[in-house]
């Protein structure tokens, strides 16, 4: 049997799920190479909020349990609910009501969701790992069985023209437009059915009144086809996403034009938000720094890809869904932590390494379809009438 250890592994792609199984893996001195499109780790997406038994979990295994600490903000483990036309606050953690830190043992203060910056995250799990098993600028452009003929064999092929040969494992990290999932599969992400436009504000301490309205967390108001949604930031900033339930071609045809930011912002609310109350459009208009839109896709929920030795998925690759669960990230440092146990204990020799992705995606495919559905059921539920109320309930347990 082909020991782990002597694996040749290729994650493709360096989001937060690859880093953390190549975080793992390094804990337990098993190499590997991560492939990279970009040529520096990305900062895109708002703040990550991990759970316990999901992300937090993957963090610990990897050993970097004191970094997230340093890095975590368990004080915007907080929510702000507000009704999209009225206005009116259903309620609000940053208030009166507001459970103290202080004094709390790090027990107490992780036991909820603490929220940590993307950037954040991945700068810890980048940092854990030695400086040449990334490779940055390799972009995928094809995956193919290795012309050495040895079965479960992969060579890539990288767009700037070089070539990895040889590959004993491959695991495609590569995002929503995955080309290692072509391989497994062919099924493509579908248009969500919501676009919108994401704004900033990088300062918050200097505009008072959105710093106090938004809060310490995050800050959501749901409707009908419609919701704005606005986090904080660990680097003092706010991001707000101001969404639409809109045809995929929204962004195109709108009339927008989207390279005047500013005017392209004013343009979306005059058009589009003149019905929801006027602190929400003052939300939207006052993140004055940056603004771009975006259309959201997504797998079906009951996707799943078939079994290929040397070839498996993680992370958006594996199950691309909406943020209306806000439960992504941990589900995909979950794939990372799974998948790398497997690894593991086929380097102690308990099972071959076909064997090991077999009963990782025996794992997989049902845990993630619960997510998937639960994510699909937000999306749904959120932009109906009274789509903010309908979730302050579910919330609560009604």
């Amino acid at each position: 049997m082909q020991s782990p250890n002597n694996l040749k592994i290729a994650i493709i792609g360096a989001g937060p799920a690859s880093l953390t199984l190549a975080a793992i893996l390094h804990h337990q001195n098993l190499p590997f190479t991560i492939f990279e499109a970009h040529t520096s780790l990305r900062n895109e997406g708002g703040s990550l909020d991990l759970h316990p038994a999901t992300g937090q979990a993957a963090l610990k295994e990897a050993g970097l349990w004191a970094q997230f600490v340093k890095h975590a903000r368990p004080e915007s483990d907080v929510a702000k609910a507000v009704d999209l036309i009225t206005g009116e606050v259903y309620f609000d953690q940053n208030g009166p009501d507001k459970e103290e830190t202080e004094g709390k043992s790090e027990e107490e203060l992780f036991a909820g969701r603490p929220e940590i910056d993307r950037g954040a995250l991945s700068k810890i799990l980048y940092e854990s790992l030695p400086e040449a098993s990334v490779k940055w600028g390799k972009k995928l452009v094809k995956i193919e069985p290795s012309a050495t003929a040895v079965k479960g064999k992969h060579d890539l092929y990288f767009a700037d023209g070089t070539e990895e040969r040889g590959v004993d494992l491959v695991v495609g990290a590569d995002g929503a437009w995955s080309k290692v999932r072509s391989l497994l599969s062919t099924i493509q992400p579908q248009y969500s059915g919501i676009s919108l436009i994401e704004s900033w504000h990088r300062d918050v301490k200097s505009n008072p009144w959105l710093h106090d309205y938004v809060g310490a967390g995050t800050m959501f108001a749901f409707g009908q086809d419609c919701a704005v949604i606005s986090q904080r930031q660990g680097d003092g900033s706010v991001r707000t996403y101001a969404c639409l339930r809109t045809p995929e071609d929204f962004i195109q045809t709108c009339g927008i034009d989207w390279q005047d930011q500013d005017t392209a912002r004013k343009d979306f609310v005059e058009q589009y938000l003149s019905h929801i109350s006027e602190d929400l459009k003052w939300v939207v208009l006052e993140c004055k720094d940056f603004s771009i839109p975006r259309s959201l896709y997504e797998l079906p929920p009951t996707f799943t890809f078939s079994h290929r030795e040397g070839v498996t998925l993680i992370g958006d690759a594996a199950h691309l869904m909406t943020p209306f669960a806000g439960i992504g990230v941990n589900v995909g440092m979950t794939d990372s932590l799974s998948l790398a146990r497997q690894i593991i204990t086929a380097s102690k020799g308990e099972k071959t390494p076909d064997d090991a992705l077999r009963e990782y995606e025996a794992d997989l495919f049902p845990r993630v379809e619960k997510a998937m559905q639960k994510t699909l059921h937000g999306k749904e539920t959120h932009f109906t009438e009274n789509g903010t109320k309908k979730m302050v309930d579910m919330m609560k347990g009604h």
